[in-house]
């Protein structure tokens, strides 16, 4: 036990090394494409202490976080990796992160074009979302690199580039089906790509998609609408029909990333109340509070009964919030593991 929490200390402060040493690129790069004063950035929370109550059969009473990496460059996405570890976005830097099975760090993918989300299909490809160079505390309206739903690795390929003639704009979530097809999101709606790349719409812009999760049938869909959860019957060929409102966010903030276990119960991130827990049949169960405001949460781990999730903010080597310069985007983020009672569903990554 005493050599697990030196381990698990020594990792923390090998994340806090890596975050101090880009600290002074992160904030260059941030001023050189928001320029300070422009733009009135809200700085994130400092870290809290959370009590995680029971929720029975998800995560005993008392289960602590553990703080596993964090960074000044954004971290998005997360999925499991079939190590036992977990990949995540770097939007700004135009990375892929990962942490494997003992939470060492690596830059797993280059050059990702602002990748902002990420999955691994039924062949074992790492797909990705870009948001190209759309960041809000950029320069978006200069942009003019058109975002498309990728294949990062082993292999760059192209899933998706328009809809209906259009090119797409900030991407946000997916997730990868069994048969080849991907549910993927952009500001102005919810798509559907088939293994032959043929793109079809879920939804438009009045559903506000921030993150999507398949049933462990891949029967349903799911996607977070702001406070609630929407749903559709996904058809043989991948496209759905039959949108409904599937539950509601009772412990309040705004649905985010989701993750899916064994029983079929939802996991969503929701900002400051944590990880809303719902069952497969649309109640809600609980909450697991986050240190920090939470918006991505995958399982994986031994046997996948470990919970990743990733909040806004990071903490310097001397125990300080990481701040930018008023009018300058911070993007620091951190990633914490827990325990669980449940278990992730093992039938795809995601």
């Amino acid at each position: 036990m005493k050599l697990k929490a030196v381990c698990a200390i020594a990792c923390c402060f090998l994340g806090s090394a890596i975050a101090l040493s880009e600290i002074a690129v992160a904030r260059q790069q941030q001023r050189n494409a928001g320029g300070a004063g422009e733009q009135n950035f809200p700085q994130p929370a400092p870290a809290r202490e959370v009590t995680v109550t029971e929720i029975p059969g998800v995560i005993a009473a008392g289960a602590k976080w553990k703080l596993m990496w964090q960074g000044p460059d954004n971290a998005d996405g997360l999925v499991g990796a079939p190590d036992g570890g977990i990949y995540f976005a770097q939007e700004q830097p135009s990375t892929v992160g990962r942490l494997d099975a003992k939470d060492n760090f690596s830059i797993y993918v280059r050059d990702t074009h602002g990748t902002g989300a990420l999955g691994i299909d039924y062949m074992g490809r790492l797909i990705g979302v870009e948001r190209t160079c759309s960041d809000p505390g950029g320069h978006p309206d200069q942009c003019h690199e058109p975002a498309e739903l990728v294949v990062l690795a082993p292999k760059w390929q192209v899933l998706a580039s328009k809809f209906e003639g259009k090119t797409f704009w900030r991407m946000g979530e997916l997730v990868v089906d069994s048969k080849g097809g991907v549910y993927f999101c952009d500001d102005f709606g919810t798509y559907f790509v088939n293994a032959t790349g043929k793109v079809s719409l879920v939804a438009g812009k009045e559903v506000r998609t921030n993150g999507m999760m398949l049933s462990r049938d891949e029967k349903t869909l799911y996607v977070t609408n702001n406070k609630t959860l929407v749903a559709w019957d996904v058809q043989p060929d991948g496209t759905v029909k039959n949108q409904r409102d599937f539950a509601t966010l009772e412990a309040g903030g705004s649905g985010d990333g989701m993750a899916i276990d064994s029983e079929g119960r939802l996991y969503i991130s929701s900002g400051a109340p944590g990880i809303q827990v719902i069952s497969a049949e649309g109640k809600y169960l609980g909450v697991i509070p986050l240190p920090r405001s939470a918006s991505s949460v995958a399982f994986s781990g031994p046997n996948k009964k470990v919970l990743y999730a990733k909040g806004a903010g990071m903490t310097n080597p001397d125990g300080t919030e990481f701040r930018t310069p008023a009018g300058v985007r911070n993007n620091a983020k951190a990633i914490y593991k827990i325990d669980m009672i449940a278990q992730g569903f093992r039938g795809r990554p995601k």
